[in-house]
């Protein structure tokens, strides 16, 4: 596994972790931060996930509008949270990070879904980080 595929899987960790507890996840960011230091083959990832983090707090309600507005029949409230969380991720991934190509976004995202969501998840899931996509033009 490569060092950003953890880095989402920490960073969907955290933000799944935030969504169920309703606590906001600048709180676990702190003690994540904190695991990292002491943990040194941990830091390879953290970078990332902190920077996926950060950028998902930093522009949520962009991120929210973006899957609201490509999601047909689907709030966000509906979503499954290990979804909400994965859309969020691949979301910022498409629109704030150039240094990943939209493809390895989505796949990234799609595999997850298989793995840790529902059988229909990762279909959706593609279907609307690809409209997403294509949309930003």
């Amino acid at each position: 596994m490569s060092a950003r595929t953890k880095a989402r899987k920490r960073a969907l960790d955290l933000l799944y972790a935030a969504d169920m507890r309703q606590v906001p996840v600048e709180q676990l960011l702190v003690a994540e931060a904190e695991r990292a230091v002491n943990e040194p083959e941990r830091q390879a990832s953290w970078l990332y996930a902190r920077e996926i983090v950060d950028g998902v707090v930093d522009h949520r309600d962009e991120i929210d509008e973006a899957i609201t507005t490509n999601s047909r029949g689907w709030t966000l409230e509906r979503m499954p949270a290990v979804d909400r969380a994965l859309l969020r991720i691949g979301v910022w991934e498409i629109l704030y990070n150039d240094e990943v190509p939209d493809a390895v976004a989505i796949a990234e995202a799609v595999e997850a879904a298989t793995v840790l969501s529902t059988d229909d998840s990762a279909g959706f899931v593609n279907g609307l980080l690809a409209s997403i996509s294509h949309s930003k033009g």
